[in-house]
């Protein structure tokens, strides 16, 4: 992360004209999530994402972005594909939440659509997992889930009105945050590594933006 933070800074220094002009923007919306390798299926998990970013125009189309966020993700299963009437519900509840750094290279087509990829780099700060309506032993510094995650993103913004921009983004782990082993009621045993799935809608207002009306009407 801090060759990032190095390659960044050095841009913001340089003498092209269009680097001397940082960008602030405010972001605010959710995510859903899902856990990929954890037995339970589609993006249930609802999560806050908030993040404040810079960004760091290149050439007039081209910019660079650096972010913090707060970013909770997860897995949920209220009901079990079997039943168990001696169990309570729900049937599996993990929330995860991360503090994260996406650093992104963005594409923004005639001030209106911004197109963006790169990575983010992620801290665990907080963790709670429920199993059959009971907490597990689950937290985040007792090495169960891995205290740092690396997400691969892609990140749309579409401008709504003047500032305001819709960002819709996608992530996923380049690496497991998990290794477990599940087992079935005829005693068979398989393992299975995890990983974070994560879509997240956002409102993002973007501070120091000259913009021509003319050509966003």
């Amino acid at each position: 992360m801090k060759k990032f933070v190095i390659i960044f800074i050095f841009f913001a220094f340089s003498n092209h004209s269009e680097a001397q002009r940082f960008l602030g923007a405010l972001a605010f919306g959710g995510n859903l999530t899902q856990v990929d390798g954890d037995e339970v299926f589609g993006f249930k998990k609802l999560g806050f994402n908030v993040g404040v970013a810079s960004f760091l125009p290149i050439t007039q189309n081209w910019f660079l972005s650096l972010e913090v966020a707060f970013s909770q993700k997860g897995s949920y299963e209220k009901l079990p594909l079997v039943a168990n009437p001696s169990n309570s519900l729900p049937y599996y509840n993990l929330r995860l939440n991360y503090v994260e750094v996406p650093f992104l290279m963005h594409y923004e087509d005639k001030k209106l659509a911004m197109l963006g990829a790169g990575f983010s780099f992620n801290r665990l700060v907080g963790a709670k997992e429920i199993e059959w309506g009971l907490p597990t032993t689950t937290n985040a510094t007792n090495g169960i889930y891995s205290i740092n995650d690396i997400n691969a993103i892609v990140d749309i913004r579409l401008r709504v009105y003047k500032s305001f921009r819709i960002n819709f983004r996608y992530a996923y782990s380049v690496s497991k945050i998990r290794t477990r082993e599940y087992s079935d009621f005829a005693g068979n045993t398989w393992t299975r590594n995890q990983y974070n799935s994560i879509l997240t809608f956002r409102v993002v207002y973007t501070f120091n933006e000259k913009i021509n009306e003319e050509q966003i009407e």
